[in-house]
């Protein structure tokens, strides 16, 4: 189920009103920094489990 152009005006609206104008730059700043966290983790631990999978085999050759 997706999200129409109507609830995403909504929950828009509702944000700018709860947080104020000044807020939202902020706000939305930090989201973009943890996302990059996040992305980045997931990266260090796709590597993570690569080595190990790297080593696992070289162990049994």
């Amino acid at each position: 189920m997706q999200a129409g152009p109507m609830q995403i005006l909504v929950v828009l609206l509702l944000i700018l009103l709860l947080f104020g104008a000044k807020k939202i730059p902020d706000i939305a700043r930090s989201l973009g920094k943890a996302k990059g966290e996040f992305k980045k983790g997931i990266e260090e631990g796709n590597k993570a489990v690569e080595s190990s999978e790297e080593s696992k085999e070289e162990a049994k050759a």
